[in-house]
């Protein structure tokens, strides 16, 4: 098989090579070796062998479920206290379960209150001084005189 057809273009290689005991090389023609390559072409195409169908239902059914609530009260009681402070608030406090929370009210107080003002230190210390002065003193005397029971005559006044 020759394919010189197209002495310009050699489609399988070039047409220099030459081997020297080649039947043709003799009759003085180039002798043109062919070199092949395969190649793969592919294609895909899609097609259908069959459909689906998909249905959906939803199937309901009520269950009784026991689901624990915890709910918390609360017993608020109003104790009155009626004390006066005279610190801070103060704090919440615990007794038990019990919070025990104190509730305050400024309270306008007027009060009458002895206070001590000054005080009079009083020493006592004796003294003795010497004083002359004059003054009328009266004295009473009483003269007693006897009368014989024979003379007559008045008594003597006596002296208290």
């Amino acid at each position: 098989m020759d394919h010189t057809a197209d002495p310009g273009k050699e489609p399988y290689g070039d047409n220099n090579v030459q081997p020297t005991d080649s039947p043709n090389s003799r009759r003085g023609q180039p002798l043109t070796i062919p070199v092949i390559e395969e190649r793969v072409h592919l294609d895909k195409q899609v097609v259908e062998k069959g459909t689906v169908r998909i249905v959906k239902t939803v199937n309901e059914q009520e269950i009784p479920v026991n689901i624990p609530l915890l709910q918390e009260e609360h017993d608020i009681q109003r104790v009155p206290v009626n004390e006066y402070v005279d610190t801070p608030p103060p704090p919440i406090r615990y007794e038990g379960d019990t919070m025990i929370i104190p509730i305050l009210q400024e309270v306008m107080v007027v009060q009458k209150r002895l206070m001590v003002v000054e005080e009079l230190h009083i020493t006592k210390h004796r003294v003795q001084t010497q004083e002359t002065q004059h003054v009328n003193l009266r004295r009473e005397e009483i003269r007693v005189e006897r009368i014989s029971p024979d003379e007559p005559g008045p008594e003597a006044p006596r002296p208290v």
